[in-house]
């Protein structure tokens, strides 16, 4: 497929995608949107690739949305639209999703790096959800994904009052995974997708269920959720190879069911 706002690689068994409206410092509009959503959809379809990375460029991830396609518009239109459903589609993918951010990384930018699974940041990264600015709030996430990563009060802050956080600072908040240098920020990103890469496929994705599942739901019912799922894994072939490995001192060989 040919895609306008996004470029897509793949490198071994990591899928990339790059935003790519440098212009517009990555601004997220329903073009870019639908063809992320389409192209991630795609990978996690295919067999061949084990984890997926989103990045922008060194300027930026993403912005934000793109404000000039709907200044203008009522509310009826944006709920007739519905561009923010586009998010929902990231979320039912099931393989592994790392963002590679550098530069700004603001308002449906930053939502859409919390809707990755995790975040390997360069130093000059910046965080944050100036919607208040625009007389708005968050609409992607923001206000949920963000509290359950960083807490309530600096969440508060970021929504209420703009601000942004550091490299540095979303590495202490645990927002992100790990911080390089500029210049390695994407390929330590890729490093870290190809390593998971390389793990059972079918326990990686249950496995990520299960983390999911934690911030959905009571510790009873996402403990007896985890149970049933590590029980299921013992019907797998990856299973068996695995421990028969282990006890063999060697290498798994992994098959992916």
């Amino acid at each position: 497929m040919t895609y306008e706002s996004i470029l897509v690689e793949t490198h071994d068994r990591v899928g990339l995608v790059r935003l790519n409206r440098p212009q517009q410092l990555n601004a997220l509009n329903s073009q870019l949107m639908e063809e992320l959503a389409t192209a991630i959809e795609a990978f996690d379809r295919e067999p061949a690739i084990g984890s997926i990375v989103i990045t922008g460029d060194e300027r930026a991830f993403a912005a934000g949305a793109d404000i000039k396609e709907m200044a203008a518009a009522s509310a009826v239109e944006m709920l007739q639209r519905d561009n923010i459903s586009r998010w929902d589609r990231l979320r039912r993918v099931r393989k592994p999703i790392i963002a590679a951010v550098s530069g700004y990384c603001l308002g449906g930018g930053c939502e859409l790096a919390l809707a990755c699974d995790m975040i390997v940041a360069s130093e000059s990264a910046r965080f944050g959800q100036p919607e208040i600015n625009l007389g708005v709030m968050p609409g992607a996430g923001g206000t949920q994904r963000l509290t359950r990563a960083v807490g309530k009060a600096v969440a508060m802050e970021m929504v209420l009052n703009g601000r942004f956080l550091t490299a540095d600072e979303a590495l202490r908040y645990g927002l992100v995974n790990r911080v390089v240098p500029v210049e390695a920020y994407l390929e330590e990103a890729i490093k870290l997708a190809q390593e998971i890469a390389a793990r059972a496929p079918v326990a990686v994705r249950l496995a990520k269920e299960a983390v999911h599942k934690a911030f959905e739901t009571s510790l009873t019912d996402g403990l007896e959720f985890e149970r049933r799922l590590f029980y299921f894994l013992f019907a797998t072939e990856d299973q068996k190879e695995g421990m028969r490995a282990f006890i063999e001192k060697r290498k798994p060989e992994w098959k992916g069911r």
